[in-house]
């Protein structure tokens, strides 16, 4: 597995587009669609596909509040056909060491629906602690940087 990161562009934001959860799943995580466009017309969004070599394999998307000056994951999408081989897991340890080494040692937090069990496993096993807050209807969770 090498996983990347690459910037959403001409070249690759159809294929984005047509990724895909498991129907169950839609009810976790907002249409990549709808997270381009809303990186797209919003301010301090960062998207960026996930590829294992040069096979894209999902979406992740980063942000930056200026309020309070933190920044947190605010979208993580495997597609249907690459799921259970890790891909999750990989693709947020990237990130972190990428938002460790461009911005440096920070409180650096996501969030998720109570029900979905599969991301909160996910983000504890990689050292994210969940805080007691519920934003938008979901629970925050934190790691420090």
């Amino acid at each position: 597995m090498n996983i990347l990161f690459k910037e959403i562009n001409n070249d690759n934001w159809e294929e984005c587009f047509n990724l895909k959860v498991f129907k169950e799943q839609e009810e976790f995580v907002a249409p990549n669609s709808y997270s381009l466009l809303e990186a797209h017309y919003g301010k301090n969004l960062f998207p960026l596909a996930i590829y294992d070599d040069d096979i894209m394999v999902g979406f992740i998307m980063y942000e930056i509040d200026e309020e309070d000056n933190s920044m947190a994951m605010c979208r993580l999408m495997i597609d249907q056909k690459h799921q259970k081989k890790g891909y999750g897991r990989a693709a947020v340890l990237k990130l972190l060491d990428f938002i460790r080494e461009k911005y440096g040692k920070m409180p650096f937090y996501t969030s998720f629906e109570p029900e979905n069990k599969v991301a909160e496993k996910l983000y504890e096993s990689v050292g994210f602690k969940k805080t007691g807050e519920v934003l938008y209807e979901e629970l925050v969770a934190k790691i420090d940087l």
